[in-house]
């Protein structure tokens, strides 16, 4: 798949071909919804807690006898019914993690650049930093590709400075090529790729890799 270079004034440089095991793939709905479900959970604190009623704070002592008042029988002030008493099943903190296999999850990425790709939501773009560290010197290079929508910058390796310049910018996130997040990919709706980083992700996703 040829795709074409731009500056970061948006002008036609030149094309790159992408690679069709990374670009070009049918996309994989499922293995998606399991990556993206995965990351999900594995983002949960799970810190959530209640108190039984061997927890509550509280008199074991029946608030009035068996028998003879006409009400109906209860036990102590901990009970479950009792307004301030324990609760039934409550959540308890717990690990939500979980791993999927490393194939599935690759191919969910593929799956995801694949479907931008065909859908030219893919922007490849010249190597570029903010040596100013300014954000208004990364929105006017953003806006010659993409406005008003959530967009992905796909870096090659970790720029402070561009780390810098994006932060205070809404709707945009940043990925390095080789810590890809299938749920911050899949539903930014324009994809800026750095050139150098589409030649390193085709090569860390290449297939050659995986039969390794």
């Amino acid at each position: 798949m040829e795709k074409k270079v731009y500056s970061v004034d948006g002008k036609e440089l030149r094309t790159i071909t992408l690679d069709d095991s990374v670009f070009g793939l049918p996309v994989n709905d499922d293995v998606i919804y399991y990556a993206i479900t995965n990351e999900l959970a594995n983002k949960r604190v799970g810190t959530a807690c209640t108190k039984t009623r061997s927890e509550v704070h509280g008199s074991n002592n029946k608030p009035y006898k068996q028998k003879g008042t006409g009400n109906a029988r209860r036990g102590d002030k901990k009970s479950p019914i009792t307004v301030g008493g324990g609760t039934i099943f409550g959540p308890k903190p717990r690990d939500y993690s979980y791993s999927i296999p490393k194939k599935e999850k690759r191919l969910a990425m593929k799956s995801i650049l694949s479907a931008h790709a065909q859908g030219d939501r893919i922007a490849v773009v010249e190597d570029f930093s903010i040596d100013s560290g300014k954000t208004k010197d990364l929105v006017k290079i953003i806006n010659n590709f993409a406005k008003d929508e959530r967009t992905v910058l796909i870096l090659k390796d970790d720029d402070p400075k561009i780390k810098q310049a994006a932060r205070n910018i809404k709707n945009v996130s940043f990925l390095a090529y080789n810590r890809l997040e299938a749920h911050t990919l899949f539903y930014g709706r324009k994809i800026i790729m750095l050139e150098s980083a589409v030649k390193s992700l085709s090569e860390f996703y290449a297939e050659d890799k995986e039969a390794k």
